[in-house]
């Protein structure tokens, strides 16, 4: 009973996973630049695989303390307000790629884009037609993110675990034909990243969106697993709402970029 917990608050026992993650995180910083300047990419690699054994590891030990009650309300509402703040974060993020964007297509003169002479798209640069297969992307994460919003509604609402999991692999499934469709447009760009602001500020804001595509299928599919194993309650359920938060949010981007870079922006 003296070591009987009465109040709110999960206080956490020291844990090695921290100091992991800033050295692994490290390595596979330092590990890019060398490879950069033709040193090899293997030192990159080992910190990038300990940076994935530290993501596994820690979120299986929150998984844990999860499932043994340590996530009281008060623990589970600073969960919230910290993946909220996360997201603000990446939005953050990507208003640097929408800002260079704009920039350069509302001044396309300038010290740092001399090539471009004035002219939005620069000349020579063939755009994709957005009505086609970007359009067909849009209608393919927008119907990922009704399905997970159909399995968010199936658990909190009518606690039916079939239609969560059906709602989670739609959701899935869709978010990996977007990657797919997205690989193959990349395939066909009649530009490239480099030698023109163009092809960089695309590259770079559409090759972000989906690494965040592949990210959140992958956030996804662990919140499928776990609700096959009956994670998940009505009451209990932050870890599927931060992935529900965060496809939602990878839908909004995208729907920015579609209208800036692919419609505007052509």
């Amino acid at each position: 009973m003296a070591h009987a917990k009465n109040h709110d608050y999960h206080i956490l026992p020291p844990s090695i996973w921290p100091f992991m993650a800033a050295v692994s995180a490290f390595l596979m910083l330092f590990g890019a630049v060398l490879w950069m300047h033709g040193q090899g990419p293997w030192l990159g690699l080992i910190g990038f695989v300990g940076v994935l054994y530290v993501m596994f590891g820690w979120w299986a030990d929150v998984v844990k303390e999860s499932q043994v009650g340590d996530h009281t309300p008060v623990v589970r509402l600073g969960l919230r307000y910290g993946f909220i703040m996360f997201i603000m974060s990446e939005v953050m993020f990507f208003a640097a790629w929408f800002w260079s964007f704009f920039k350069h297509a509302m001044y396309p003169m300038g010290p740092l884009s001399p090539a471009v002479d004035g002219v939005w798209p620069p000349a020579g640069i063939e755009t994709f037609d957005p009505w086609h297969l970007p359009l067909i992307n849009t209608l393919i994460l927008l119907c990922s993110g009704a399905a997970a919003t159909w399995a968010h509604h199936a658990l909190v609402h009518e606690n039916n675990r079939k239609d969560l999991i059906n709602g989670l692999i739609l959701a899935i499934a869709l978010g990996v034909i977007f990657t797919g469709f997205q690989a193959y447009e990349y395939s066909h760009a009649a530009f490239g990243f480099a030698g023109n602001i163009y092809g960089a500020n695309f590259f770079m804001a559409t090759g972000f969106h989906g690494f965040h595509v592949v990210i959140g299928t992958i956030f996804l599919a662990v919140c499928l697993i776990r609700a096959m194993k009956g994670h998940f309650t009505p009451e209990k359920h932050v870890g599927f709402e931060a992935a529900a938060w965060y496809w939602h949010f990878v839908d909004v981007v995208w729907l920015f970029l579609f209208a800036s870079i692919y419609v505007w922006g052509r």
